[in-house]
């Protein structure tokens, strides 16, 4: 490896030291040369997972675009950054794991959503307005119920609790069809 400052190849490594989160080895080394120090990081190199986009369109998987759109989801809920950025790692996690390099845009919204409904529930209806382009406030309100059906008692998050994130979901989503007579209107869609 050639020094940054005099460019001469001969250096020693002077201190090596694995990083907190396991992933790459930092090393000081210094310059036989010159003496100076620079640190240099080992990390295994990763292929690039490709996102094949509803149109078809390919781009390499963009961390930030996940925690953007997670991040809509969440407003205004408990949830914490540190949630959010665990709940991206194990999607990535998972699909670095698998034998794939192009993965579909529904396959990774269908990991995050599954992730995000045992995260909480409001945020995963969110969510899943945006990811399956609920066209009308039935599709979202069938969502509600579809989660309220599966919800699993003694969750927390349970139908016969009043009062529950899910069930003041479904309390909304029900007074907004009835309110528009089965459109949405723009206050109910935000």
């Amino acid at each position: 490896m050639k020094c940054p400052f005099c460019g001469s190849p001969e250096n020693r490594v002077v201190n090596s030291r694995v990083t907190t989160d396991e992933t790459s080895i930092r090393r000081r080394r210094e310059c036989e040369g010159c003496k100076e120090r620079f640190t240099t990081f080992e990390h295994v190199e990763e292929t690039p997972l490709i996102v094949v986009k509803r149109d078809g369109t390919r781009q390499t998987l963009n961390r930030e675009k996940m925690i953007n759109g997670l991040l809509h989801s969440c407003e205004k809920r408990p949830v914490t950054f540190e949630q959010l950025q665990a709940l991206v790692e194990e999607v990535e996690k998972d699909l670095q794991g698998g034998m794939e390099r192009e993965v579909s845009s529904m396959r990774i919204g269908q990991m995050v959503l599954t992730k995000l409904r045992s995260l909480d529930e409001v945020a995963y209806v969110r969510f899943a307005s945006v990811y399956r382009q609920f066209r009308d406030v039935s599709e979202f309100s069938e969502e509600v119920r579809n989660l309220l059906d599966q919800t699993e008692p003694g969750s927390g998050a349970d139908r016969t609790e009043p009062g529950s994130a899910a069930d003041r979901a479904a309390d909304s989503a029900d007074s907004a069809e009835t309110d528009t007579g089965g459109k949405a209107s723009p206050e109910s869609t935000r």
